[in-house]
């Protein structure tokens, strides 16, 4: 009985975390460039004379799907996406984060941004004059034809990187960081096209699916442990003979 009851108890934990994981994406479905999550847990066993037979679910940082989206016609110069693999560097919180939402604009101190984040370049955070025109290559060359010059200057270029799956989590922005803490090599095969901007990869009615049958599993594991509740008082009446 207090094996049934563990056993209900340690799955619906882990059910419950796997239901967060899907509504977040749902959350996301139109977000541009959100890569899905995906839960992950590992086996624990339990320390101490009894609990031989004792395991717990316990939840990992979750991985992160980098199948990539539909990529949506915006017209609009600034906007940029990945075509295949690969991340945008941008500057965050604890040093070099990324992301495939290509959306740029410009801050007060004219430096490119992507959703308040500084854009890296060859040298650090992009900076730009005040211009007319930009132009985005698709190696990541950026230029600009600046405010009353007849020519086009290049600016620098946008660093472009590619990792696996397995080397990046997310932080608590949401952005992709790896999980060494070191910032990636600049990858030269990373192509981009201007223009666009890349949907997110997040199938919602796979995770309304999903969410449902979350549910669903969720409800027959609160009943096991109703039911353990329930044998575990009659063991007791039982033994007092009442």
């Amino acid at each position: 009985m207090d094996r049934l009851g563990y056993t209900a108890m340690t799955a619906a934990s882990r059910t419950m975390t796997a239901m967060g994981v899907r509504a977040n994406n749902l959350a996301n479905v139109n977000t541009p460039g959100f890569r899905a999550d995906m839960e992950q847990s590992v086996e624990v066993s339990i320390q101490g004379a009894g609990y031989d037979s004792r395991h717990l679910v316990m939840a990992q940082g979750n991985g992160v799907n980098l199948a990539p989206g539909a990529l949506m016609a915006t017209g609009r110069e600034m906007d940029f996406a990945i075509q295949g693999a690969g991340l945008i560097a941008v500057e965050g919180e604890g040093g070099e984060a990324y992301t495939r939402h290509g959306s740029l604009q410009v801050d007060a101190e004219r430096r490119l941004t992507i959703n308040g984040r500084p854009v890296l370049g060859e040298g650090g955070p992009i900076e730009v004059p005040e211009f007319d025109t930009i132009h985005i290559a698709a190696d990541g060359r950026l230029s600009v034809l600046p405010r009353g010059e007849p020519l086009m200057v290049e600016v620098d270029r946008i660093k472009l990187v590619n990792l696996p799956a397995e080397e990046l989590q997310k932080d608590s922005a949401g952005l992709l960081v790896s999980r060494t803490g070191e910032a990636a090599a600049t990858d030269e095969d990373v192509t981009l096209v201007s223009g666009f901007l890349e949907a997110s990869n997040v199938n919602a009615i796979d995770q309304l699916v999903a969410s449902m049958s979350l549910s669903r599993l969720f409800e027959t594991q609160v009943k096991m442990m109703k039911a353990a509740e329930d044998l575990s008082k009659a063991g007791n009446n039982m033994i007092r003979g009442s």
